[in-house]
């Protein structure tokens, strides 16, 4: 399966919000690899993913209480 990179602007500002989510991220089948630049206004969550949707990754985010949307720059 191809891999894309999906980049979404989020509410996750510091290293505590990150942490909250990490876990859910860590055990998505799919996900290569992620990483949030908390020092972007944007707060920029980007996932190297293999077969994930966007709304899949949205939906993780949202149920830990964040918000995510499709970042488009």
């Amino acid at each position: 399966m191809e891999s894309k990179e999906l980049q979404f602007k989020t509410n996750l500002t510091c290293g505590g919000c990150v942490s909250k989510v990490s876990a859910d991220l860590d055990n998505v089948d799919g996900i290569c690899e992620w990483n949030v630049d908390t020092t972007n206004a944007d707060k920029i969550l980007t996932v190297k993913s293999e077969g994930v949707s966007e709304e899949e990754i949205i939906e993780i985010i949202k149920k830990k209480g964040f918000n995510a949307v499709i970042y488009s720059a």
